[in-house]
Order: C-alpha cells, then structure tokens, then sequence
C-alpha cells in the first residue's frame, strides 16, 4: 500500500498571551489551535488524492471506493505542525494539544515561545482576559485586538524518529539514570523534536537538566516521538566540559579521611562505622532482615546529642525518595540517649508492605546560622539488628531497679534533689543540697547553681521538651517551630516532621514507581481534595490517568485499558476454572489430544466439520494407518486392521531408531528389553487380551507412533509429576507447543486449570 498523499494546510495566527490560557498548562511543544483549523483540516484531508486503489485494475478501485473515501478523511495520527516565526525566521516543530483557541489565535507554551524567540512584548493585546469556553463568534472587536506577533503555522507530518544525540548545556549532570527521566519528558510533554533546540528535563529531586537536540534520525530538521523507540546518545558538548564534568562527579565521590562516608549496603550480622560533614546525607540500605520480628536501626555517636539525625524509609513502589529531613517515613530529630539513637520498625508496620529494601540515612545536622567555613566532621556507629523488648538501654533503668530493692526502711528522700538519704544525715544533707545544688520545677533534673549547664538548661514553651545547651534550643526552634512550605502544593507546617509524613502520603510531588510505565514518577493529584476515584481504585493520579491507556491482552487479542488489566485476567483465571479437560488419544505412546488444539488455548471436545472421528479414542495421526473406507457396523474389520499391526509390530518390528514402544520388537530393542516371542503362533495369545481391551475407552493401545508425539508424551507425563497440572493438560501443551518445555509451562500457565 503506497503511502497517503501529505496533508496540506497552512495559516499565520496571532500568538495570544499565555496569561489568557494558563488553566491549559501548555507544556512541551503542545500548542492550542481555534476550533475552524480543524475544519479546515478536515477538508483538506478530504481533498487529497487517494493513492490505495489501483487504477489499472478497475474491479480493486471499485471495491476499494468506499474505504478509500473513509482513509482519505481520517487526519494523520498525530498530527504534527511546523511554527515559524517571520521576524527572527526561528521554526519549530509542535503538537497539538486541543483545539480551543479563541478564534483567530494560537496559544503556544512557554517552551516554544522561548524556541521562536518571542518577546513579552510581542503577544496579542487584550483589554480583558478571554474566557475560552465563550462561543469565539460571540466576542466583540473590543475584546481582542490582533496586533500582535503572526506565527505562521503549516501541517507538516515527521518520521517516526530512531535515534537522537543530546548534548548537555552545562557541565556536572550526572542523574542516577537518564532513562526514566527522558522517558517521562517526551512521553508527557512532547509530541515531536526539532533538531537544535533545547530540551529542559526536570529530575527526580526537582533539578532540572538542559539538553541540546544535536542530531535526529532519520535525518532532517525533525522526528516525531510517538509510539516508536528512540536510541538516545548523550554526548559532552566539548572535551572542556567532559573534563569538568568527569571533575565534579570525582569531587562528589565521597569516603576520604576528610569527608563523609561512601555507605553502601549493610547487614543485621554486625555495626558499620562511618562519619558525616555537617550539612551532608551518608545513605545506607539493607537489603534483607527478618521480617518476623521487630527491626531496630541504632546511631551511637560520641558527639554532642544534637548533631546526628536518623531517617529510615522502607523502599517500595509506594515510597522512592532517599530519607531526607523533610522526606522520610521515619525519623529521629530527638537528642541521644547515653549517646544512641534508636528507631524500631514492627513487622505488622503498614509502611514494610512490600518494601524490597530498608533505606537508611545519617544526617549532620547544620545549624541555619552556621557559617560558611569548614563543615565538622561528626563520627557514628550505625547498626540494623532484630530487637527484643525486653531489651534493657542502658544502666541506668538497672541500677535504679536495684536502689528500689535494696532501700531500707531508715531512708528519706530528699525534697530537693529527691535523691533517697539516711535519715540521720538528712539534715546535712539538705543544707549542703539546698546550698549547692537546684531541681529543674519542669523535668526534675538537678543542677549545681551557678553551673553552665543550668545557665543554658531550656524547656520549650509549645511543648515538652527540654535540652541543655543554646545549640540544642536552636535546632529545636529550627526544626520544630519554623513555618515551612511543601515544594510541590499548597501545605505549610512549622515541623520538619510533619512535612515529611506530608511528603510521604499525600503530596503530590512523592514520587512511586508506576505499575502501568513502570518509571519513578510524582503520584501527582490533589492533596486536599483527592477525587472519588483515586480513592476507591487504590491507584495515585499518575497511575489513574496513565492506565487509561490500552493495551492488547496476551491471552485473547482483546483491547483492555492497562488499569482493567488484572480484573480482565481474573476473569480468565475464573474461565480455567470450569474448563473440560481434553480427551487424549488412547495410544499410551502419543502426545495429542484426540480432536487437537486450536489457537489461544482452544482445545477441541468434538472433531470439526473437516475432521474425520472414530470410535476407539484416536487422533487422526495414530487412527490414518487403520482406516478404510468400507461398510463395518460391528467393527470385525477395525479389530482385524488392530490385530494385523501388533502381529507387525511384535513380529518384525517398526525400524524407527526412536521407538520406545514395548510393544514393539524394535522398541524392545531399542529400551534394552527382552524380546517377546516373534512367531504368529506365540504372539497370538499375547495380542488377544488387547484386542479385547479395544471397546474398553479406559485401556490404552499401543501403537508405534512419529519421534515428536512420544516425545511430547514423555515430556507431558513428567510435567505431571510436578503436581500442578493433569497429564491431559499437559499433553495439550505439548501438542500446542511442538515439544518446548519452556512454552509448554507458558501454555499450562495462560490456559490450564491447576489441580
């Protein structure tokens, strides 16, 4: 079929301000176009030649007639556009985003008015902003002049693109993987790329990556991205900026004696030392533990009890952002405890729900009026184990137990100190205590007057807590008490605690792995007002828009939207269910069924219309050798045909160097078996209980068959001994799949119901 004619259209429009189309959110190279460009569309597709029908041959034109007149109305998919801007002669290619522009107007995004090279002051004038749901024939001249920038506009459709060079702008871009993010950029944002221009792409952690668009293929000015594969190389614009983004990437590599630790993987077996720049993350991840008991990560520092945080999130599809301050699942701001932090994970937490990984991250804590010298080096020992509770932190919860045992009856407590005394010696004692020493009212702690300690001793006045130090305050102040706004929405807090579970719940910007693209991307959606639907299916926004897109399912050819997917093959697992199993030949050294099997599963219960059947359970294969077309109602000349080929097979055997059959001289031989007596008059008595077994449908036959069927027979009745399947289904598989053990599995799986 020869390719359609090109579609041809072209028109110069005013590009109206972005102000006025903002609610489109216009990204990529998405444009909006006013609702007559489609009809002038469709006309011109109207009116391109047909080039499908064969002229020369009259009875294929008259057929073809109808459907040529339908293909040639059908626009192009997508259709793609070619924007050139007249003063400055800058083209580019777009797609198009919808077709509600008011009329006269092109609304184009930011990303390709900054291609065309389009001023801000170059937009349509408007004296008031348009409201684009208004009929466009129902605006006065007064509310639009068009005396801004003409952008010409020309259909023009581009090759499926193949491959593409980009060149980084700036030097030191180094994500985890370019892969998801490009995959992410063009399948959202683009419909096409244009050769030379600038591709920004947004990070995982909000970065944003500028890349040049050096080299398309199939060579020319553009491709189209659309439903095709692209290899993508990226490329260093020069050997100066190679150099300084090798230099960057070894500068961030960490693990010198000055600067953090590198991480890396750890166990419950035994602690990892490390050390940590204040101001800096050192990520760790354990890969496996005991999932039955409860999980304890612990910190031990030797440094103040302030400078160390601890963040843990457990890694799933749910959850792919590192423990950060204001992104972690769980988190320990708190001061140590005789210098050990602990967070302890159950293992009926929700949050473990298949988690692949735990995700562990040390944080220097660095004050926000620190100045700009060198960061302080602050040295931990991290450990995951399997925690007991039981388990007992430190000595003193001990040896207080052991003053309450051993307190003897002659003992006062002291009403200042609260500490137990002797009774004859309370009164020096309080006069010396009262002298020296002084009890928080607050946390009952007890201090030497005039001591450093009590001077910078602080509770908090919003809530419980309560330190030793104006560091220890101020972090407290910082990281509990400062108004803080949520990057990607509209929520605020003054707790870094309360941003993180907003970060790791409903915020929009959390990022998954998506079931249906299968890339880390934001969940996206409303956190404030999430709608019915995302609710009810279980799904993030992401997901609920992404899996409206279809797919074929691979069992039976139907077009299923992704999300429906597994409802859609639950019903073929519902299908399996109630299947009959297959009816196999009789001969025990056969592998097909008796009336075989179709396409997708289908296994036949009765022969077709061009099948011939028979009435001793053979497939056609083993029945072909006893056939003749002669009038036998009893069945006296089928049993002589029988009789005939076991005398033939006992007697002289079949030569097939294959045969396992044993009732076969050369399959005796074959197996290494004795062989039975070769005379017609010792093998009568042998053949006459088989012959009586014919009309029996449960007695198998033995009839020597072709080196594929009693393979696959072999391999259907040792499938069988797995337990899974019944031997019946499994010589369906084999008949279907010619033998390979790999897709009869396959097979058994999509169509066979288990035991």
């Amino acid at each position: 079929m020869e390719e359609p004619a090109p579609l041809r259209w072209a028109s110069a429009l005013p590009v109206v301000n972005p102000s006025v189309i903002a609610t489109k959110n216009l990204r990529g190279d998405k444009i909006l176009l006013p609702q007559s460009a489609l009809e002038q569309l469709l006309a011109a597709a109207r009116s391109r030649p047909s080039t499908t029908a064969t002229r020369s041959d009259p009875w294929s034109y008259t057929s073809n007639t109808h459907s040529d007149i339908d293909s040639a109305q059908e626009l192009p998919n997508p259709l793609t556009f070619r924007l050139v801007n007249p003063k400055n002669k800058n083209a580019v290619f777009a797609g198009i985003r919808e077709f509600s522009a008011s009329e006269g107007t092109i609304g184009l995004s930011q990303w390709l008015t900054e291609a065309l090279g389009i001023q801000e002051d170059e937009y349509v004038s408007s004296k008031e902003v348009v409201d684009l749901e208004q009929d466009p024939t129902q605006l006065g001249n007064d509310h639009m002049e068009l005396d801004g920038i003409h952008i010409k506009v020309e259909a023009r459709q581009l090759p499926k693109g193949t491959y593409v060079r980009l060149r980084p702008l700036e030097a030191g871009y180094n994500p985890d993987d370019w892969k998801p993010l490009l995959e992410r950029q063009l399948r959202e944002n683009f419909t096409t790329l244009s050769k030379g221009s600038m591709l920004a792409v947004k990070g995982a952690r909000g970065e944003e990556f500028k890349l040049l668009v050096d080299k398309v293929a199939p060579e020319g000015d553009g491709i189209c991205v659309v439903d095709t594969d692209l290899e993508v190389d990226i490329e260093a614009l020069d050997e100066e900026q190679a150099r300084e983004t090798l230099r960057r990437i070894m500068s961030a590599q960490r693990g010198s004696t000055d600067g953090s630790s590198t991480g890396g993987e750890i166990d419950i077996w035994k602690a990892v030392d490390g050390q940590v720049l204040e101001g800096e993350y050192v990520d760790y991840t354990l890969p496996s533990w005991n999932k039955s008991q409860p999980l304890g990560i612990e910190l031990t520092t030797d440094q103040d009890d302030y400078t160390l945080d601890l963040f843990v999130t457990p890694k799933s599809s749910r959850q792919r952002a590192l423990p950060r301050e204001a992104v972690h699942v769980f988190g320990d701001f708190s001061p140590t405890v005789n210098g050990v932090k602990r967070i302890v994970i159950s293992p009926t937490n929700v949050e473990l729900e298949g988690a692949e990984q735990i995700a562990i991250s040390v944080h220097g804590y660095k004050p926000p009026q620190a100045t700009d010298g060198p960061a302080k080096t602050l040295q931990y020992t991290l450990r995951a184990k399997v925690y007991l509770p039981n388990e007992r932190d430190g000595s003193n919860e001990v040896s207080n137990g052991a003053n309450d045992q051993q307190r003897s009856p002659d003992e006062e407590q002291c009403s200042n100190c609260l500490q137990f005394i002797p009774k004859r010696t309370m009164m020096l004692h309080e006069n010396f205590c009262r002298r020296n020493n002084i009890v928080c009212p607050g946390c009952k702690t007890v201090f030497k007057k005039g001591s450093p300690e009590w001077e910078a001793h602080w509770h908090c006045e919003k809530d419980d807590s309560f330190g030793n130090s104006t560091t220890s305050k101020a972090k407290h102040d910082d990281v509990f008490h400062t108004e803080r706004q949520c990057p990607h929405c509209e929520f605020t807090t003054n707790s870094l605690a309360d941003l993180a579970r907003h970060s790791t719940s409903v915020c929009p910007g959390k990022l998954i792995l998506c079931r249906f693209c299968h890339l880390e991307v934001p969940q996206e959606g409303d956190p404030f007002n999430p709608s019915p639907e995302v609710l009810m299916s279980g799904l993030t926004a992401h997901e609920l828009a992404d899996g409206t897109r279809t797919t074929e399912c691979h069992l039976c050819d139907k077009i299923v939207r992704l999300k429906d997917m597994e409802t859609h093959l639950k019903h073929h697992e519902l299908d399996k269910v109630s299947r009959l199993k297959p009816p196999v030949c009789r001969n025990a050294n056969c592998g097909r069924t008796v009336f075989g099997v179709g396409p997708r599963g289908q296994v036949r219960q009765a022969p077709s219309s061009d099948q011939a059947s028979n009435d001793i359970g053979l497939c056609s294969i083993c029945f072909g050798p006893l056939y003749v077309s002669m009038h036998d109602p009893e069945g006296k000349a089928l049993k002589r045909r029988i009789e005939r080929r076991y005398l033939g097979q006992l007697m002289t055997g079949c030569g097939k160097a294959h045969c396992a059959n044993e009732w076969c001289k050369t399959g005796r031989a074959n197996a290494g078996l004795d062989p039975k007596p070769s005379s017609a008059r010792e093998v009568l008595p042998l053949v006459k209980p088989l012959l009586a077994d014919v009309a029996d449908m449960s007695r198998p036959l033995y009839f020597c068959t072709d080196e594929g069927s009693q393979r696959g027979r072999k391999l259907a009745e040792m499938m069988a001994g797995e337990g899974v399947w019944d031997v019946e289904w499994c010589i369906a598989a084999a008949e279907a799949e010619k033998g390979s053990l790999e897709r009869m599995r396959d097979w058994l799986q999509a169509w066979a119901p288990t035991r």
